[in-house]
């Protein structure tokens, strides 16, 4: 009987990399429930500017929950799905009643840093275990939020 799953990865790796997506997946849905909460709650004289920025995040955050999800299921493991285990695993915190602009934008700021960095940690374990599909989605995902950290950073001055 083989040791490896049916994409050819050795089960033990699978299992601790589907254990760190399901981490990531975890994390990316408490962010994106932020910046959903951002762009309904925000005020101020950034409204406009911040309301469709906010937007622009949240769409492609839920595009990457999805991506995230289907990649643990192509690892041969199952995603959370519930809020409450979502809660459990996630470093990135609820946060609620945010409503002026420049602490909402350092939220997403602080929610971007967080998934830049499971998502090293995830790059690392990938690497480890030969699995070049995972690596190949942690390593986009940072190179795109690398950019946006900087541009929020710019943005705050």
């Amino acid at each position: 009987m083989s040791d490896t799953n049916t994409i050819g990865l050795h089960e033990a790796s699978a299992s601790q990399l589907a254990e760190k997506l399901n981490e990531l997946l975890a994390n990316y849905q408490i962010f994106y429930m932020n910046v959903r909460g951002y762009h309904w709650n925000v005020k101020g004289r950034q409204f406009f500017q911040l309301h469709e920025k906010f937007e622009e995040f949240y769409t492609d955050l839920l595009t990457k929950v999805d991506e995230v999800a289907e990649r643990i299921l192509t690892l041969g493991h199952q995603p959370v799905h519930a809020y409450s285990d979502y809660i459990k695993l996630a470093r990135i915190q609820e946060d609620k009643n945010v409503h002026d602009g420049e602490t909402c934008v350092r939220g997403v700021l602080e929610g971007y840093q967080t998934l830049i960095e499971l998502q090293r940690e995830l790059l690392s374990l990938a690497s480890d275990a030969d699995d070049e599909g995972t690596a190949a989605q942690a390593g986009d995902y940072i190179r795109e939020q690398e950019k946006t950290v900087w541009m929020l950073g710019a943005y705050l001055g």
